[in-house]
This record gives structure tokens, sequence and C-alpha cells, in this order.
């Protein structure tokens, strides 16, 4: 496998991410940010962060297979979400909760969280982008 999770020694262990990944492969995916699209290009879950973040790392998902990788290949998340408080995480992490369960994987690879004053519609409240590398 091309990446290696670690929580070094001297930083915090967090249960939602890795702090370091160490990517050894010869192949690099990046996928742009992944908003709460559905296959037709309708929202899901307009209001509902939980579900918004459940179907932006579902199509994280879908964009890796296209490029031959999964959730186990990536190195790096960076979360976008519009009006960031800490009262907003335990729905984000329920939205993680879900994808990853339906995706099977239990990869947490480094993660950056930025609150954002905006997306691309009003309706969208959260984007995830990813960096996979493959041997």
């Amino acid at each position: 496998m091309a990446i290696t999770l670690l929580n070094p020694d001297g930083l915090p262990a967090i249960d939602v991410y890795h702090q370091v990944a160490v990517a050894t492969g010869a192949r690099t995916v990046y996928v742009a940010g992944q908003v709460a699209w559905g296959a037709d290009g309708a929202t899901v879950g307009a209001g509902d962060l939980a579900a918004q973040v459940e179907q932006c790392y579902l199509n994280v998902a879908t964009a890796l297979a296209g490029a031959g990788a999964t959730f186990d290949d990536v190195a790096k998340l960076t979360v976008h979400v519009v009006d960031w408080t800490p009262e907003l995480m335990p729905a984000l992490l329920e939205g993680v909760r879900r994808a990853t369960a339906k995706l099977g994987t239990t990869a947490a690879p480094p993660a950056t969280l930025l609150g954002v004053a905006a997306l691309d519609v009003p309706e969208h409240l959260v984007e995830v982008e990813a960096v996979a590398v493959l041997d």
C-alpha cells in the first residue's frame, strides 16, 4: 500500500484522522472539491450537514474509483464547511461515520477543516477534496 498513516509521539492522537501520512507511490490523484450533488446534479440533503458530508464522501469515493483508487489511498483531505462553529462537529462526524460505513473503510487520513463564508451555491454546506497516492 502506498499510504502509511501515523500519529507520532508528541502530537495528540485525534479520533477521526491521523496527523501524518507517508506516501510512497508513483502516481498522485487530485480530487476536486466534491459537494453534495447526486449523480443527477441535484443537491442531496438540503439543510442537513450530516447528509451533505455523507454525500461528499461518497462522491470523493466515486471520483477516486474513476482513477483506480479508494479511501485507503488518500494521503490528505480538506473539508470546507460554511459558517463553521464547533457546535457543528457532531453533524460532521455523523456524516463521516455514515459514509465510511457505506464504503467499508476505516481510513482516517490527515485532514484540514476550514470554515468558509460560502460555497458554489447557497444550498451547499460542505465541500471535500482529496489527494491520493497509488503504487
